[in-house]
């Protein structure tokens, strides 16, 4: 795969997108192809830290505009005997269909848009995940998880039922969600706006992490406020802060680190025990 050709086909196309539906816009489907299978990523570490290539995003932009809408259709299930009505979708997008070759798994009905990547022995439960989104090996996508466009799951990852990681696709420089390897993100956690949760950390049920949400360190004797991240191996669940307002003080919400992964709950043992450790239900 030639980077730079490709970079440089993509930039033409964003200045000058005539030729998208054409042989021009060949290039937007190499790039996409490349994200399908993993060999492109729109995020990824380099050197110690995290860079977004703004260009792929772009070239997904592009792939938007250079595809009709169409019916999409497919069984969940080709064995012999299956029954039911195959299902029906109409979009610009194609579902991915490389789960085998890739050696992860699907369940019906799950799906994954064409340009998505999903890790070998990653698992699909009935949830969602987008275009330019990357799953790395061995990691969970619930029931009812969706993983947003471009965001980044690493490898030993359990999304549980109902997490919403968001995505993004403007501004293409923008980082997307990333959620670093060994990470647990409990049921109902909603996790957007290019939040990076580090490696082993875990999310109780319920905690809202946005860029602007207060992140409340509270190990120590004063409490620590950040914004944006969660550091690794850190034992976060859902708190709230008084701030006042014309009409008075009311509770609004933050994500509070009570603690931080011990060798007792290391990542093969359960969300649950994490949490308890510390002699929180959540």
């Amino acid at each position: 795969m030639d980077i730079q050709r490709l970079q440089e086909s993509i930039a033409a196309l964003r200045e000058d997108a005539s030729g998208l539906k054409g042989s021009p816009g060949e290039a937007v489907d190499e790039v996409i192809a490349a994200l399908d299978t993993g060999a492109l990523r729109v995020c990824e570490p380099i050197d110690g830290r995290w860079v977004t290539h703004a260009w792929v995003k772009e070239a997904i932009l592009l792939y938007f505009r250079r595809l009709d809408i169409v019916p999409i259709g497919g069984r969940y299930d080709d064995a012999p005997g299956a029954r039911g009505e195959p299902p029906s979708f109409y979009d610009k997008l194609p579902t991915k269909r490389n789960f085998e070759a890739l050696g992860a798994r699907c369940v019906p009905p799950g799906t994954a848009r064409y340009g998505s990547f999903l890790g070998r022995s990653a698992i699909l439960m009935p949830g969602f995940v987008n275009i330019g989104a990357y799953v790395d090996e061995r990691s969970m996508v619930d029931t009812w998880a969706t993983v947003g466009s471009c965001a980044q799951i690493g490898k030993d990852v359990h999304l549980a039922g109902g997490v919403g990681i968001g995505g993004v696709l403007e501004p293409p420089q923008a980082q997307p969600v990333i959620v670093e390897d060994g990470a647990f993100v409990g049921s109902r956690c909603i996790v957007v706006e290019g939040v990076h949760v580090g490696r082993e950390a875990v999310l109780g049920a319920g905690v809202v992490l946005t860029s602007s949400t207060p992140v409340v360190d509270v190990r120590g004797r004063e409490a620590i406020i950040s914004r944006g991240a969660i550091p690794a191996r850190a034992v976060v669940i859902p708190g709230s802060l008084p701030k006042k307002f014309p009409a008075g003080e009311f509770n609004t919400p933050c994500a509070l680190i009570i603690g931080e992964r011990t060798s007792s709950t290391d990542r093969k043992v359960s969300l649950e025990a994490a949490i308890r450790e510390y002699g929180v239900a959540v």
